[in-house]
């Protein structure tokens, strides 16, 4: 069978539904630190000899001119231009509702605040591999023109034939309306934006997805330049009912299982549906084209389950362990058990709104937490590109109040000077 049926919890819980540590991958780490040192040491001679053992070609000139992301969309098929018009109108709406402003509390002890501030430039990573995607150029960017940043930067891989970035991302790009495109991949370019190079602006953060060397770049630049996550391979966990019809379940755990190492696990209480779901998921295997069939294939015989529960309950128990990038509730009545979700990326409500709606044109960024991160981290959204800064400006009434007390805190924590700084204004 295609997608095994697990009806012993403890298994489950030991094998599909595991979130063990990640795996330090040294031999990546290495390498993607030697490629950040070339980088920062050589600049665009460094990223154009990366360029040309990884991508098969070093462009002369890194930058991609803006007519030829206006070619590119201008050379689009009129309905899929109008899809990603579409998308780029949705998102900007959702992240629109986001936005907090600065704020200013007033009293008799002065004022006190936050200032809220766009970042000034902003890189966003878009891969360019077998399947570009033009998709997270627009979840990446759109969000972070809407925070208000000055200037966004695009990074893509050259494809070899032609030198610049695939033609879907430079028409996304131009959609959108980014400040500039670099014909760059791979671990390089996490670096030239991190650092920046001759031709490469150094960047604020940097946002989007990517393979082991992208997101293992990211983890080694934090610091030096923020990072919005370190996303990994894609993620679907579906809690379905015996209401649910087993042709839409399989082709939502499908859908994802299709990217590499994905996975896709089911939670559901009716074993009848158990073995709808399993046969079907075999069934729309045999129809999809042969590189989705056989990632998706492996995906769910190594990645993926069909998990049998007692009931509901526990299946929001095991998933909240699990912290899924998307959770789809494929219920009778799904906002009945919205209150029950702790962690996840993305609640998906129903048949009718599914996951893969999430991916283009819902709303939300679909650069979401994977790995478990979902304990503890947000999808990509407004707030990842800006910034609170603190505002003070307390007068006498507030010193005589809290003054003393600061000064005991700074003399128990061993901080005379700044115990003195304190009585300095209230013993003058």
């Amino acid at each position: 069978m295609p997608i095994p049926i697990v009806e012993n919890l403890a298994e489950a819980r030991a094998g599909v539904l595991r979130r063990g540590p990640l795996d330090e991958d040294h031999a990546t780490a290495q390498a993607v630190a030697a490629i950040i040192a070339e980088v920062r040491a050589r600049g665009d001679a460094a990223v154009r000899a990366f360029s040309a053992r990884y991508d098969g070609v070093a462009p002369e000139v890194l930058e991609v001119p803006r007519q030829v992301w206006a070619a590119a969309a201008d050379g689009l098929d009129r309905a899929l231009r109008e899809a990603l018009e579409l998308a780029v109108a949705e998102i900007r709406r959702f992240h629109e509702r986001q936005i907090r402003n600065s704020w200013v509390d007033f009293s008799v002890e002065g004022a006190r605040g936050q200032l809220v501030v766009p970042l000034q430039r902003v890189g966003v990573y878009v891969p360019g591999g077998a399947a570009p995607l033009p998709s997270s150029l627009i979840h990446a960017a759109v969000p972070a023109r809407v925070a208000g940043v000055e200037q966004i930067v695009v990074c893509s891989p050259p494809q070899r034939e032609t030198g610049v970035p695939a033609q879907l991302v430079l028409a996304a790009a131009h959609l959108v309306g980014v400040d500039q495109v670099f014909a760059v991949g791979g671990a390089q370019a996490i670096a030239a934006m991190a650092y920046g190079t001759e031709s490469v602006p150094r960047v604020d953060k940097i946002a989007g997805p990517g393979n082991r060397y992208v997101i293992q770049a990211k983890r080694l630049v934090y610091g030096a330049v923020g990072v919005e996550s370190l996303p990994g391979p894609t993620e679907t966990l579906v809690i379905a009912d015996g209401h649910a019809a087993p042709r839409l379940v399989a082709a939502d755990l499908l859908a994802q299982a299709e990217h590499v190492e994905a996975s896709a696990i089911l939670l559901t209480d009716s074993p009848a549906l158990a073995r709808a779901v399993q046969a079907e998921v075999g069934q729309q295997l045999e129809a999809l084209p042969g590189p989705s069939a056989r990632a998706a294939a492996e995906a769910v015989k190594s990645r993926g389950a069909i998990v049998l529960v007692p009931d509901l309950d526990t299946a929001f128990a095991l998933a909240n362990d699990y912290g899924p990038e998307h959770l789809c509730l494929l219920l009778t009545d799904p906002w009945a058990y919205v209150g029950k979700v702790r962690n996840a990326g993305g609640i998906f409500l129903g048949e009718q709104s599914f996951e893969v709606l999430g991916d283009y044109l819902a709303g939300p960024s679909h650069i979401m937490p994977t790995e478990g991160t979902a304990r503890f981290a947000s999808p990509v959204n407004v707030d990842d590109f800006r910034k609170v800064i603190s505002l003070v400006g307390l007068n006498g009434a507030a010193l005589a109040r809290i003054g003393p007390a600061a000064r005991r805190i700074a003399e128990a924590e061993g901080l005379f000077a700044h115990a003195a700084a304190v009585r300095a204004r209230l013993e003058p």
